[in-house]
């Protein structure tokens, strides 16, 4: 949660921005700052382990903001796609020292030839990644760490190597936040027993000259840009009655998935699907299914769903859970055959398919809740 903090001490509340989450599974992070950023600023979520990654995508979706792209990437790859960002969130891998009272694993996984390892694997990430930050721009270095080699040498070793200076967060005494541990720099810790969290450590950096490798990576996205993109428009399907009105948005295909992607950023999105594995942008409309186009889960959940497109069935709390489970919820015999939209408390759940004796869940089969528990008494939705 303090890089919540950070966004809003640096950055204008009315300017856009954009900015990369670049090690962001399973998610929180990601969500936490999407919440924080001003409004129509892009966010990179970015996860190079893939089974991480589709995790990342479910949490994305499932939290329904349209300006949001997921990519499944090295950072070394971002200098590919000529993509730069006005702030980078870098929360890199490490030895776990943090999660200690948390994770037994983490215990057991820990040793010094482990942190060794991270310190490099660190400075790699975030050499690799350095050249997309704007001059000017904000990184944002975290770990769950406690040691110095990953965290205030490498702070120390990136404002030696990579011509950076440290930038103070605004903190109460209240937050229990320690600092350096062996040096003067203004850095954060949390630890276990002092704060109210798990181990952490964070720096704020600002860079300060342009590099190099930042003016290559624009002369050969001028080369790429003369190829043909991956994503292209689909000029025979335009599905705009299914999002809200007056929302200005660009309808691309990709393989058997429709997109919409808000016309704001659509130029940094064609840019960064030539070269990036972007596995989610914007709101996933629709999958084409042989002649049929089935609406996406992706936008059952987006805050640009227009609900008026779509009949909808107010469902029990215990038929809710039942629609998660990805099983079939019966349909009262008024609604018409085709897609009905499911939601609980005026909130939608996903879409089923009504084909009049029996109704198909469409509900992603990977995100289905697996236990078979039920509460006694029913949650109820607190609305803010």
């Amino acid at each position: 949660m303090l890089v919540h903090q950070v966004i809003h001490q640096y950055t204008d509340t009315k300017q856009p921005v954009t900015m990369l989450d670049l090690c962001a599974a399973p998610g929180g992070k990601s969500t936490a700052v999407r919440a924080a950023l001003p409004d129509n600023s892009l966010l990179f979520c970015n996860e190079p382990v893939g089974q991480r990654a589709q995790i990342l995508v479910e949490n994305l979706q499932k939290f329904g903001h349209p300006d949001v792209i997921v990519t499944n990437n090295l950072p070394r790859d971002y200098q590919k796609a000529g993509v730069s960002f006005d702030i980078i969130l870098a929360d890199v891998p490490c030895s776990g020292e943090g999660m200690f009272r948390k994770d037994s694993n983490a215990v057991a996984e820990w040793s010094l030839l482990n942190v060794e390892k991270c310190w490099q694997l660190q400075r790699e990430i975030v050499r690799d990644i350095w050249p997309c930050l704007k001059t000017g721009g904000i990184l944002v270095y975290s770990t769950c760490a406690f040691n110095n080699k990953e965290n205030e040498d490498n702070i120390e070793w990136i404002l030696r190597e990579l011509d950076a200076e440290i930038l103070p967060v605004h903190i109460t005494a209240d937050w229990h936040i320690t600092g350096s541990l062996t040096t003067s720099l203004p850095v954060y810790r949390f630890i276990p027993g002092v704060s109210r969290s798990e181990g952490l450590f964070m720096a704020v950096l600002r860079k300060r000259e342009k590099t190099v490798s930042q003016n290559q990576t624009k002369r050969n996205l001028t080369k790429r840009n003369l190829t043909k993109r991956k994503y292209e428009r689909n000029p025979y399907l335009s599905i705009t009655d299914w999002l809200v009105p007056h929302c200005s948005v660009d309808q691309c295909q990709h393989n058997e998935t429709l997109l919409a992607i808000p016309n704001r950023w659509k130029e940094v999105y064609s840019r960064a699907a030539q070269t990036l594995k972007v596995l989610h942008a914007g709101v996933m409309l629709a999958t084409f299914k042989g002649k049929d186009i089935i609406p996406h889960q992706s936008l059952a959940l987006s805050i640009l769903l227009n609900k008026q497109a779509f009949p909808c069935f107010e469902v029990s709390y215990a038929q809710a859970i039942s629609f998660l489970r990805k099983e079939a919820v019966l349909l009262p015999p008024h609604l018409p055959k085709g897609f009905i939209l499911l939601v609980y408390q005026n909130i939608p759940l996903g879409f089923e398919k009504n084909i009049g004796h029996r109704a198909n869940n469409l509900y992603p089969t990977e995100w289905r809740i697996k236990s078979t528990y039920l509460p006694e008494e029913n949650n109820t939705i607190i609305q803010i």
